[in-house]
Parts: C-alpha cells; sequence; structure tokens
C-alpha cells in the first residue's frame, strides 16, 4: 500500500524558537515577497497561506511545547510541487518543517520558520487487509514513519519500522530518493544499507517523507475483546508478563491505572472497577481463540484478575477501545481548564513491573495528577499529566518528574521514548541514552540530508538535533 501527505512550512524573517537556544535566520522582505510569488507559482494561489489562523494551526501539536508560527504554509498536491518547493528553500536558504496531522506529542514540528508538508491520504483497498499500526490519534501516515509511531497492535505486529516496506523522500535540495528503489516492495531485502529505517524516525530531520509503501496484514478470522481488573499494578503487569511468556500471541494488551480507568468512566459512561485494569484482544482462528483465551484466563485469575468482561461483536469491541482511545481526553476532563502533558518511556518487559510501580509511586509523593495508560505488551507507557501551566510549582514538579521518569527507564536498560519520540522535550535525553559518538554519526547524516541545514530547525553547533 502507498499514500501520499498534505501541508508545507516555510518562514523567513527573525523568529526566536521556544528553547531560546536556536539559530535564527533572516530574509529581506522582497526576498520574502519573491519566495511566495515562487511558491504560488507552483501550489496555486489557494495552495499557499500568510492567513494567521492557518499558520497558528501549523505551528503547534498536542503536546505543550510552544514556539513561533510559520510565516507561510503551503499545501503541495504532489511529489513534484514538494520537490519544487523545497528547492526554492533550497536556493533561499530558508527553513522547512513537514507537517502531517499535528498529533504529535513532543513538539516535533516546532519551529523557528517553517512550511507545512501534507497529510497523508489513504489509497482505495480492494482486498480485505489492514494496516496494523493502531496509534490513538487522528495521525497521518508519513508522519506516522517520521516518528516511528506504534500503537495498541505493535505488541504482535510491529510498529511502523517494521512494516514500512520502501519510502518516496524528498531531500533538503529537492532531489526525490526511494529508499529501496523506485517501485520496489520485496518483503525482504539484503541489498546495501537499509536506508529506509533510517528514514523511519527520522522526524523529518532528513527529509520530506511524501509516499511510503506499507506492509498489510488480513483481517483475523475471529477476534475477541476484554478487559479484566485486577487488585494491584503489581498483579496486573505480572499478568502481562506471564502471558507474553507463555506464548500466547496477543494482538492487544493495554494496561489503565485506576486513576485512568477511573477518568474514562467518567468521560465514556462506562462502569468498569476502578482498579488496576488491563484491555486484551485476541486475532485467530476460532479453535486458536479458545486456546489464547484459556490461558489467559488461567493466567489473569492467578494473579488476581477478576471482573472479565467480554466483547465480541464488533460494535461491542470498538465501545471498548474507544474508552481506550479517548484516555487522552478523560484526562484532561480530570481537571477542567488544565492542560495535558502526555510522556511515555519503553523497557524490557522483565523490568516493566518494577518501573510502572515505582512511577505510580513517584507521582503519589509528589502529588502530580497523571494517569497512566501503556502498550505494555511492549514494555511502553505513558503518564498523561494534567496541570495548571500556570503554577509555577507544578510546573517545576511535572518537568522534574518526566526526568526521572525518563531516567528510571535509562537505568533500566530501556529507552526514554517507545513511540512520541524526541521533537524539542527529550534532546537532553537522547544524548545520555546513546552517547556522544551516536550523536555525531546522526549529525553527520544530518548535514549530508539537509544540505544546508535547512530543513527544519537547528540549535547551536554542539546540539542535538532532532528537531535538532
Amino acid at each position: 500500500m502507498t499514500l501520499f501527505m498534505q501541508a508545507l512550512r516555510f518562514s523567513s524573517p527573525r523568529l526566536p524558537f521556544i528553547c531560546g537556544r536556536c539559530r535564527t535566520y533572516s530574509a529581506q522582505a522582497g526576498v520574502v515577497e519573491r519566495v511566495i510569488s515562487a511558491f504560488r507559482s507552483v501550489s496555486g494561489d489557494e495552495g499557499v497561506s500568510v492567513g494567521s489562523a492557518v499558520r497558528e494551526q501549523h505551528g503547534r501539536d498536542e503536546s505543550v511545547h510552544r514556539c513561533q508560527p510559520p510565516d507561510v504554509v503551503v499545501f503541495p498536491r504532489s511529489v513534484e510541487e514538494v520537490s519544487a518547493l523545497a528547492k526554492i528553500c533550497h536556493h533561499h536558504q530558508l527553513p522547512m518543517i513537514p507537517f502531517g496531522t499535528g498529533t504529535g506529542l513532543e513538539g516535533g514540528v516546532g519551529a523557528l520558520k517553517v512550511c507545512p508538508v501534507e497529510k497523508n491520504r489513504h489509497k482505495n483497498l480492494t482486498v480485505p487487509k489492514c494496516i496494523s499500526t493502531d496509534p490513538g490519534a487522528d495521525a497521518s501516515l508519513c508522519g506516522m514513519a517520521a516518528t516511528s509511531a506504534s500503537g495498541t497492535n505493535a505488541v504482535r505486529y510491529g510498529t511502523m519500522r517494521e512494516n514500512v516496506l520502501n519510502l518516496e523522500v524528498v531531500l533538503a535540495d529537492g532531489t526525490v530518493l526511494h529508499t529501496a528503489g523506485k517501485g520496489r516492495r520485496p518483503r525482504k531485502t539484503s541489498a546495501g544499507y537499509n536506508l529506509t529505517n533510517l528514514f523511519v524516525g527520522s522526524e523529518g530531520t532528513l527529509g520530506i517523507i511524501t509516499k511510503a509503501t506499507l506492509r498489510l496484514f488480513g483481517i483475523p478470522e475471529s477476534m475477541v475483546s476484554a478487559v479484566c481488573s485486577f487488585p494491584s499494578v503489581q498483579s496486573a503487569v505480572d499478568s502481562t508478563v506471564q502471558i507474553l511468556q507463555a506464548g500466547v500471541p496477543i494482538a492487544r494488551i493495554e494496561f489503565l491505572d485506576d486513576v485512568m480507568i477511573n477518568a474514562c468512566n467518567r468521560f465514556n459512561n462506562l462502569s468498569y472497577a476502578v482498579t488496576p485494569t488491563l484491555f486484551l484482544e485476541f486475532h485467530g482462528s476460532s479453535k486458536s481463540m479458545e486456546e489464547q483465551v484459556s490461558i489467559t484466563e488461567e493466567i489473569t485469575r492467578d494473579n488476581g484478575g477478576s471482573d472479565f468482561a467480554w466483547a465480541e461483536d464488533e460494535e461491542t469491541r470498538g465501545r471498548l477501545w474507544k474508552a481506550r482511545h479517548d484516555a487522552w481526553y478523560a484526562a484532561l476532563a480530570l481537571r477542567p481548564g488544565c492542560k495535558a502533558y502526555s510522556t511515555d518511556v519503553c523497557v524490557p518487559i522483565s523490568r516493566l513491573p518494577q518501573i510502572i510501580v515505582e512511577t505510580k509511586e513517584d507521582l503519589i509523593r509528589n502529588n502530580i495528577t497523571g494517569p497512566i495508560a501503556g502498550h505494555v505488551g511492549d514494555g511502553n507507557f505513558h503518564c498523561l499529566i494534567v496541570l495548571d501551566p500556570n503554577d509555577p510549582d507544578e510546573v517545576q514538579r511535572v518537568n522534574s518528574f518526566t526526568e526521572r521518569l525518563a531516567r528510571r527507564a535509562l537505568a533500566m536498560d530501556g529507552t526514554c521514548t517507545g513511540e512520541h519520540g524526541i521533537g524539542l522535550g527529550k534532546r537532553a535525553l537522547l544524548r545520555e541514552e546513546v552517547g556522544p559518538l551516536a550523536i555525531e554519526v546522526m549529525q553527520e547524516h544530518y548535514r549530508r540530508y539537509s544540505a544546508l541545514g535547512f530543513l527544519t530547525t537547528r540549535c547551536q553547533e554542539n546540539e542535538v538535533c532532532f528537531r535538532f
């Protein structure tokens, strides 16, 4: 399957970056007018916007990080237009940032000056197959590739990194690259460097992804979902580990702590027990499902699991998973008028019980409203922190907590982000995670692929540049 994207952002006059440490670029007013005129010659008047509302919309994502809006937003309709726009920006040394749907959670689209890229469009499929990655937001496919996104199905079907076969990428100078060769989609290859995976997770710093070829999966013969309550965080997470160790090919296994399940109950008018909870889903033939369900029920019972609620028909399963996907909005509703900040980490499965228990204790000890929800089958979980941004003390407590959480994951041989990406929020943590040599290698790639360094914004020379 292939897909396509949809909006570019450009900037030119001096605009201070939110971190206060990034470079600024400037251009004379006459140059700006000529550049905008050139943009219109490529994408038409209707494809270029300098309106404040559109610029504001494309200057932020769903994170708490706030930057200056772009000067221009452009909506190219083809890879040829994206290439032409990139050549104009390259010639005038203007930075640009690709923009998908703005659902990121780490400030990945924030910048000095930019030019948004297109949102992804799905081509019509005529076979009963599906894309396995299931993010919680209405994300775009090229944006998901750029951040190596995953979601509730990743425990069985993998993340975007495992499911992207080929990418069409426009480099900073307008060159169009096909990472696995034009039109190629082999299930596996050992030919040359794996350029596809170099761009998956690059967060727009190496090129603008305009098309992706994805691995598809057949729709299972049968699907059954369930909700199960537990007496403690430890027992719920222990069940997760034991289910995976037993070799059950579970399709989804999601954890919600008591605060999160209470928020979901209130937001969606549900009545689940307000205790640590697992949401599960099984895929397969009718016969294999019986075995999966039997093993899972035995493990959960041994760990004190109860109040099993099963959902077999599509409508009931949809309602069950809608409650999980609405977790962000349910958390926000706990404190009307406040803002939400979501951070995620990922650790080896064997360390998952320890880190969730310690994180829960940390939240309670520091009086932070932070419901926990996670793709625990991958060792990945999120804290959906709700805070008053006008309370300096609370903001400081939250900042300190998120750093402790990330470093706790690193100390357990994990990562500071399992799926949100680095963006603005975790640049220092990236250096701690991979080390200075790996950062130097990344910066060399960045300098090579972004030509003069005008693909996304940059910080000081010794800074990490992931929104580098």
